[in-house]
């Protein structure tokens, strides 16, 4: 692979983890809600791409003689006072809408757990690795993206052999998106390692500023909403057989040098990111070889809409989803035929296409023709958390985490995440996880590697033009 891409390895193992305890955790004081009511939630929380539970992991080394399991259960309960929308449920309003409602003894799920491995018998724990499922509770026999009538935090605090533990955390994402969701793990974590609730910005639900004008006023397509039959071999290839995830390690270096690349001969700069998702899109489409080469393709990635809100600023402690879904399109062979700034620009402008007006318009399209299922046809999805500082809000007591983020993509193997790397020696490296079928993850890492990529005759003139080398 070409200086500044390796690719990562991770063991194949079974945990065994043995169930201590389950039990409840609610709000450690009265909150302002009692049973019978219900909070509304926006066409944006209640979108069907944000009805899902959002795994993550994070593993600590710990010596100390801090009981781990009920310091954590003890400052969720502290902060599920200010937050005590996570201690309700989900129903199914009219029209199939989404509301949080309360009802006696909810509250979060706390799973206390542990194991007679060792950290070190993880292998690697930088490098997220499917295996440690075990490590994030499900209940047995659970529906595949059921959030109905489910605890909206589900936490498994797992105790190794040699002291550390890992923290299995599960989300559900209609409550806040990663903004919110990174000002929730970050007030738990300062309470737990202060010893009492520490809340800053102060929590607010406002929910009520995302609804739907009357009457709606769809102003764009959505194409990223849109059913599409596919008949292309995209989707056919990543399901027909169990894919496997990759993980690679990708320099600050890189990154930079695929910048530069991305806007040679051009005079429109671009982020780091769409240089990254345009090179990312086009060598899975590659790898993959899909046909036809006329079929339509779709990337779609979330936008932080929080920036473009004029009209009606958000106050600080807003934790909701304010998620706008980009989408790019292509055809096959405009993707792989094309330059790379040509799809680099492609995405930029589905970044930049995001405006308040957008915002609205996605909340009255859901109002009016609300999607039901999730649509993969010709899609990849990027989700990008290097913009979080997810290494740096979770530290309990026990200092920051050995790793912290997603460990299993193959459920959904049209998605790829953007994560940082959370060594503090890490230079601004980030880590590129994806879904591949195994027939086509030699040539995908082949394509990563800038040394390999076929560079059109247009890319070669403009980078010769600049000085550089092919």
């Amino acid at each position: 692979m070409a200086p500044g891409v390796e690719e990562l390895q991770f063991p194949h193992l079974q945990i065994p983890v043995s169930i201590k305890s389950i039990s409840p955790v609610l709000p450690a004081c009265p909150v302002p809600a009692a049973d019978g009511d219900t909070l509304y939630l926006s066409n944006l929380d209640d979108a069907i791409g944000v009805r899902v539970f959002t795994p993550t992991v994070y593993f600590y080394r710990s010596n100390s003689e801090k009981p781990v399991a009920s310091v954590l259960r003890d400052a969720l309960a502290s902060v599920l006072v200010p937050y005590f929308p996570f201690s309700g449920r989900l129903r199914e309003a009219k029209n199939g809408k989404l509301e949080v409602f309360f009802g006696p003894q909810q509250g979060a799920l706390f799973i206390e757990a542990q194991t007679d491995m060792s950290l070190a018998d993880l292998g690697d724990v930088t490098v997220p690795n499917p295996a440690w499922t075990a490590l994030i509770y499900k209940f047995p026999d659970e529906e595949q993206y059921k959030v109905i009538d489910m605890p909206l935090v589900i936490a498994q605090a797992t105790q190794f052999s040699c002291g550390g533990f890992s923290l299995g955390l599960r989300m559900c994402h209609c409550l806040s998106d990663g903004v919110g969701a990174m000002q929730f793990l970050s007030a738990w974590a300062a309470t737990a390692k202060a010893g009492s609730l520490v809340v800053n910005p102060k929590p607010c639900w406002d929910r009520e500023n995302f609804g739907p004008r009357n009457p709606p006023k769809v102003q764009f397509p959505h194409t990223e909403y849109k059913r599409i039959l596919d008949g292309s071999t995209l989707t056919k290839s990543l399901w027909e057989v169990k894919p496997i995830q990759k993980c690679y390690r990708i320099s600050r270096d890189y990154q930079a040098r695929l910048k530069t690349l991305a806007q040679a001969g051009g005079d429109l700069p671009c982020t780091t990111f769409d240089a990254m998702a345009a090179h990312v899109w086009r060598s899975f489409v590659q790898a993959l070889d899909v046909k036809p080469l006329d079929f339509e393709l779709r990337l779609t990635f979330s936008v932080n809409a929080r920036p473009k809100l004029k009209n009606q600023p958000l106050s600080d402690g807003f934790y909701g989803n304010v998620l706008c879904v980009a989408c790019a399109t292509s055809t096959v062979h405009g993707l792989v035929n094309g330059c790379l700034s040509d799809a680099t620009w492609l995405i930029r402008q589905a970044r930049l296409d995001v405006s308040e007006e957008y915002l609205r318009s996605t909340i009255d399209y859901i109002e009016v023709d609300r999607p039901m299922n999730l649509e993969f046809g010709g899609k990849l999805t990027i989700t990008q958390w290097t913009r979080f500082s997810i290494y740096e809000c979770t530290d309990f007591g026990w200092g920051r985490p050995i790793y912290a983020g997603p460990i299993d993509l193959t459920p959904t193997p049209q998605v790829c995440v953007f994560l940082p790397e959370g060594g503090a020696d890490s230079e601004g490296a980030m880590l590129l996880c994806i879904c591949l079928p195994e027939s086509a993850s030699r040539r995908f890492g082949e394509l990563l590697s800038l040394n390999e990529i076929p560079l059109t005759a247009r890319e070669v003139k403009d980078n010769h033009r600049q000085g550089g080398k092919c």
